[in-house]
């Protein structure tokens, strides 16, 4: 009795309750750590610390399978509506909030290409918070207008007032329509085809082909653009192939819009960082929470 008094005095462990809940949902501590966005590890921890507050084994363990014992079934059943109907209280009450903003400062294919395409579920997890984009192809040390977060890619031209964060680890590609990429087996196979590139990122190709050993080789035309979102685009329409970043890839290549023919000749490339103002707004702050989660989701194997 002592022991069970002394479990009720502490506080209920709420990021257990969370954990547990994400696990009975799917039946598999793996996808609930995917769907928090935490390790395999921490979702069990969790869970331990909950049967240890309740008294209770809430799962039976077998091997690469849990199932609920008929306590964790009463628990989901009894805690589930009652955390889902706080978390939507809590939607509630954001949404009903004016005047929260977060003013994200990103280059322009960036924003088109990663954020706008991931942004519907900050607006879902903070629907009182505006995200606002801003955009510019300047280093953030000279942007014009304020803002409380920037992204860009490498340490380069920061200024000295921002907190620092790594963010996403990247590499370049080869890729072009799968209708034009159906052809090609080899690297050779590019000579007949026209080469896409941006004048942001004119050195890619020459990179690429440096280092996976093929610096002879030479497409069969070349077009160039102002910006990278125009490549991509030319390139989903089937004018060519180009060389360009995973970050901006992924959406297109997941989708079917781009393929690539050779999926081990990868170039590393300068990782992603984004600053923020020390004494940046709580919005700000779940922002780049939310940034380190799609992060960290964008990582995980596929």
């Amino acid at each position: 009795m002592s022991d069970k008094i002394s479990r009720m005095s502490t506080h209920l462990p709420l990021n257990a309750v969370r954990a547990f809940l994400a696990a009975a949902r799917r039946q598999s501590f793996t996808l609930a750590a995917t769907d928090l966005h935490v390790t395999h590890g921490a979702v069990s921890r969790q869970i331990k610390s909950l049967e240890a507050y309740l008294g209770v084994p809430l799962f039976e363990r077998r091997v690469r399978q849990v199932r609920l014992t008929a306590a964790g079934q009463q628990f989901l059943a009894e805690a589930g509506p009652a955390l889902d109907q706080v978390a939507a209280a809590a939607r509630q009450v954001m949404a009903q909030a004016s005047g929260r903003a977060v003013r994200i400062n990103a280059r322009p294919t960036f924003a088109v290409r990663w954020l706008i395409p991931r942004l519907s579920d900050f607006v879902a997890q903070y629907p009182g918070i505006e995200p606002q984009i801003l955009t510019s192809i300047a280093p953030p040390n000279v942007s014009e207008g304020t803002y409380d977060i920037a992204i860009r890619r490498g340490l380069e031209n920061w200024p000295d007032t921002l907190s620092m964060h790594p963010f996403l680890e990247d590499e370049a590609l080869l890729v072009g329509a799968p209708r034009l990429m159906r052809g090609v087996t080899e690297p050779a196979d590019l000579s007949t085809l026209t080469l896409l590139s941006a004048k942001t990122r004119r050195t890619d190709w020459e990179d690429w082909k440096k280092h996976v050993g093929i610096r002879r080789l030479r497409p069969g035309a070349q077009i160039m653009f102002d910006h990278s979102h125009f490549v991509l685009q030319a390139a989903i329409d089937g004018l060519g192939y180009t060389i360009a970043p995973v970050s901006l890839l992924a959406n297109d290549l997941a989708e079917g819009r781009l393929a690539c023919p050779f999926p081990d000749l990868r170039l590393p490339m300068g990782r992603y960082y984004y600053g923020v103002d020390p004494s940046a707004s709580s919005e700000t702050h779940l922002f780049s929470r939310w940034l380190d989660s799609q992060a960290r989701q964008a990582a995980a194997p596929a």
